[in-house]
């Protein structure tokens, strides 16, 4: 007899790269995935690669994922951005479609430090024009006489990872620095030798000002007329953060006036921008938005995002997810999130209705971390048991509020019993409470269910759990294993919980199939339980 070997092929998840990315972004992303690429800046060819279906999706600046491209994306679970702004993804529509929006927070935070000093370097200096004289047979010295930077002030308007590193660099020129942030610590800015300032201080002081701030509704023009009526005659300004935060009209008004000695500019408030009045004016040095373009920036940018991709489509969180709610993860708080989802899983087993709410009790050693992210597990969790489909930890929270739940966590670094004790507390519509929790036991931190309402247990929260609640009697259990055993349902497990004898008492089952709905109402009869219920678990 001659056998046959077939090979099982399983199909890998797509990634689909809609821009020109470094080669290690695919060394980053490794063998495990199917890649595609396609002109994610021709609107009809991302549309069409997006609707053959793909897992994930690498853009930079010129892929626009607006709701049409999301829509149009069959299966899509992660928009990845290698690079920091995400002004051409619609976030609400993502997280919507359940769609994980990842970036590279810190991938160019260097690149754009050190742009913003050449830029203020180029404009003290007027490198710029001076080259362009040199170009064109002049030997313009006298007319390009510049500034130092030697005891000079700098203003740094927004005091965050890359202001600081400006900061850093600039004080070793002997630059005094002052800063404007209204949502830093005075301690740390003192921590760097800054002294942070009112805006209004920071402006009439600075003989340079260096503007790195993201465009919000309160930083829109943010430098504007006003603004620019109370800087030294002497200033120059540099813009290399975002477009729409420094006024370009008034910028120009006022250098033209005499009222700002020079700017050096790398973003604008319209991209790209090739006829601005600013690029007339030799005070002004200007770069098509460089901030992130060096080879070390577009690499790290990359390799972080081809990270987060691996560990999305793998079914970890992403702590650079922007649209997930909970920051980033300890890796002790890790191993709970599965087990929130399956006790909150048991929580809508029990009560076979959407509970109001649910308010996750964390308990022990775990409690000393950022555990808000539990409060999602537990939305997904009885969000899923519930037969809702796709639910993610981007678009539980969603979902669950067009339901009328709600979650929330508590925590407390003291347990007794157990290192770490997992409780969820569920409120239903008609006042009725029911309480469910789990721990982690061991080095291999193994799933169990410690307790139910007021009855202790020991049970793993396997797929398929049978729970009844009925006066304890002889004879019960005898009766359930008959009808378990008459319907082909094999019992791996049984625990019983009582009160006391003669009391109320709790049996739960582990099985190896599902109790079909007929079973367990047949059992809820000759046990007399008041309590029955089939519940099925996710993996």
């Amino acid at each position: 007899m001659i056998t046959k070997k077939v090979a099982l092929h399983v199909a890998k998840p797509v990634v689909l790269i809609a821009e020109e990315l470094s080669p290690a972004t695919l060394d980053a992303l490794g063998p495990d995935f199917e890649v595609r690429h396609c002109d994610g800046a021709n609107r009809p060819e991302l549309l069409a690669a997006l609707a053959a279906g793909v897992d994930a999706v690498l853009i930079r600046s010129a892929t626009k994922m607006d709701q049409e491209a999301i829509t149009a994306a069959k299966g899509l679970k992660v928009i990845a951005r290698a690079g920091v702004g995400l002004d051409n993804v619609e976030i609400p529509a993502a997280t919507a479609a359940g769609v994980m929006v990842v970036n590279a927070p810190t991938s160019n935070i260097v690149s754009a430090a050190e742009l913003a000093i050449g830029l203020l370097l180029a404009s003290a200096r007027f490198i710029s024009p001076a080259h362009a004289a040199l170009r064109n047979n002049k030997w313009a010295r006298s007319k390009y006489t510049g500034a130092e930077l030697f005891e000079k002030t700098l203003g740094i308007v927004g005091f965050g990872r890359i202001g600081q590193l400006v900061a850093a660099r600039m004080q070793a020129f002997g630059m005094s620095v002052v800063a404007y942030d209204p949502y830093l610590q005075p301690a740390r800015a003192a921590q760097l030798g800054v002294r942070l300032v009112a805006l209004d201080e920071l402006l009439s002081v600075s003989d340079f000002i260096t503007i790195h701030l993201p465009k919000t509704k309160e930083t829109a023009n943010l430098i504007g007329v006003d603004a620019l009526k109370k800087v030294k005659p002497s200033v120059r300004i540099i813009n290399a953060a975002r477009g729409g935060v420094l006024d370009e009209a008034a910028l120009y008004e006022a250098i033209v006036e005499g009222r700002v000695a020079g700017a050096g500019l790398d973003v604008f408030s319209t991209e790209p921008c090739t006829d601005s009045p600013l690029f007339t004016l030799d005070q002004v040095v200007a770069t098509p938005h460089l901030g992130a373009s060096t080879d070390e920036a577009q690499e790290r940018a990359g390799i972080a995002v081809a990270l987060s991709v691996r560990k999305a489509l793998a079914g970890e969180l992403v702590p650079d997810a922007v649209n997930v709610k909970g920051g980033v993860i300890h890796e002790d708080v890790r191993p709970a999130l599965a087990l929130v989802e399956k006790l909150a899983g048991v929580l809508v087993g029990l009560a076979g209705e959407v509970p109001v709410s649910i308010d996750v009790q964390v308990s022990g050693e775990i409690a000393a971390h950022d555990c808000s992210i539990l409060a999602i597990s537990s939305l997904r969790g009885a969000l899923t048991a519930l037969g809702a489909e796709d639910v993610t930890y981007v678009n539980a929270p969603g979902i669950a509020a067009q339901r009328g739940l709600v979650s929330t966590v508590s925590t407390d670094v003291v347990s007794h019993g157990h290192r770490n004790l997992l409780t969820l507390n569920a409120a239903l519509a008609n006042g009725v409470k029911i309480t469910v929790s789990g721990t982690l036991m061991g080095i291999r931190q193994v799933q169990k269910i410690v307790a139910i309402d007021d009855y202790d247990l020991d049970l793993v929260p396997t797929e398929h759990l049978l729970f009844m609640r009925y006066t304890d009697r002889p004879g019960v259990i005898g009766k359930v294993g008959n009808t378990l055993g008459e319907s082909s349902i094999n019992i791996a497990g049984m625990q019983v919980a009582r009160s006391h004898q003669g009391g109320e008492a709790l049996m739960a089952l582990t099985v190896d199939s599902p109790v079909p709905s007929d079973v367990v109402e047949h059992l809820a009869t000759i046990t007399g339980a008041d309590l029955a219920r089939s519940v099925t678990l996710g993996a």
